[in-house]
C-alpha cells in the first residue's frame, strides 16, 4: 500500500492506495515544517482513524508540502512520518515538486501554483530548478488566496472600497478594524485566514472591482515570476495548479496573453494526479 500526501497552507489531501484500488481519501489539517514540529505533526497522524488503521500497510509515502524546502525543515516531517509509519519508506518534498510532477509527469515545462500561496518554477522533466521564489505570505505570494485577502482587508480598512463591496463585506462578516488587526499580527499562521477571503471573490466573481484586484495579482505573479523564467526556457510549455488558478482561470488566461505567453493547463488539486503517476510505479 502507498500513501500520497499534498499538504497546501490550509489542509493536507491524503490518498491511501493498494495497486489499483484507492483505499482511502481525506484531509488533514496542514502539515507545514516552518509552523509545526515533529511533535505535532505525530499527535495529527495519532488523530485519524484511516492512518491509524493502515500505518503498518503502508510501504511507501510520497509526502509533498508548503514549507518543505530545505533539507533541516524536510527533516522535521521525515522523523514524524518515519516514527509514524515504521514500515515505510518515506519521500518528502516541497509543493512546487508536487505541481511539476502533477502538471508534467516526466516530460519538462514551467510550473506555477496558486493557491493559498504562490510559487513557479523550471520543471526538467525529473527535478526542479531551485530559484528565489516562493518568499511567503509576508514577502511574497502575489496573486494567491492570501494575497488577495491582503488587498482586500487593506482596502476596507482604508474604506476605499466601493459602495457596494463594502457593504457585502460587512454583512458577510463582523470584523472591525482592531479585530482585523489582531488576526492578522497576533495569531498563529495568520496566511490562513487570509486566504480565507478567496470564498468572498468567488461569491463576488462578477463585480468589476474584484476581478481588478483578481488580474491585478496574476498579472504580478506572471510579471515577476513566469517572464524570467519563459526567457530562460522560451519553448517550454506553461502550466498552473492550484485552487485559485483554477477558480479564476478566465482572468488568468487573460494576464497570460497580455504577457504574450499561453497556458497550457490548469489543474485544481495535483494529489490525483500524483496519486496516478506513483500508483503506476508501484
Amino acid at each position: 500500500m502507498i500513501a500520497v500526501v499534498y499538504s497546501g497552507s490550509n489542509n493536507a489531501d491524503w490518498r491511501l492506495a493498494d495497486k489499483d484500488r484507492i483505499v482511502a481519501t481525506f484531509k488533514t489539517s496542514a502539515i507545514n515544517p516552518y509552523f509545526n514540529d515533529e511533535k505535532y505533526i505525530l499527535q495529527l497522524l495519532n488523530k485519524n482513524i484511516n492512518l491509524i488503521h493502515h500505518a503498518e500497510e503502508i510501504k511507501r509515502i510520497y509526502f509533498f508540502g508548503a514549507g518543505s524546502s530545505s533539507p533541516e525543515l524536510k527533516a522535521v516531517v521525515y522523523k514524524a512520518l518515519s516514527a509514524f509509519f515504521k514500515f515505510a519508506k518515506i519521500t518528502v518534498d516541497h509543493d512546487i515538486t508536487a505541481a511539476a510532477i502533477a502538471c508534467c509527469k516526466n516530460s519538462p515545462g514551467i510550473v506555477s501554483i496558486c493557491g493559498s500561496g504562490s510559487n513557479a518554477a523550471w520543471y526538467d522533466g525529473k527535478k526542479v530548478t531551485p530559484n528565489n521564489y516562493g518568499l511567503g505570505y509576508i514577502l511574497a505570494d502575489e496573486g494567491s488566496g492570501n494575497w488577495l485577502g491582503r488587498q482586500l482587508l487593506k482596502a476596507f480598512m482604508n474604506e476605499t472600497l466601493p459602495a457596494n463591496i463594502h457593504k457585502k463585506f460587512v454583512q458577510r462578516y463582523d470584523f472591525d478594524r482592531k479585530t482585523l488587526l489582531e488576526k492578522v499580527y497576533r495569531q498563529k499562521q495568520p496566511a490562513i485566514f487570509l486566504s480565507s477571503f478567496t470564498e468572498f471573490f468567488i461569491d463576488n466573481k462578477d463585480d468589476n472591482y474584484l476581478q481588478g484586484i483578481i488580474r491585478n495579482g496574476f498579472g504580478k505573479l506572471i510579471n515577476m515570476y513566469l517572464l524570467p523564467l519563459h526567457e530562460q526556457h522560451p519553448e517550454a510549455l506553461l502550466y498552473f495548479a492550484g485552487s485559485v488558478a483554477a477558480g479564476f482561470q478566465n482572468h488568468l488566461h487573460e494576464a497570460a496573453a497580455d504577457a504574450n505567453l499561453k497556458i497550457t493547463n490548469v489543474i485544481k488539486e495535483p494529489i490525483n494526479n500524483l496519486l496516478t503517476y506513483y500508483s503506476s510505479k508501484n
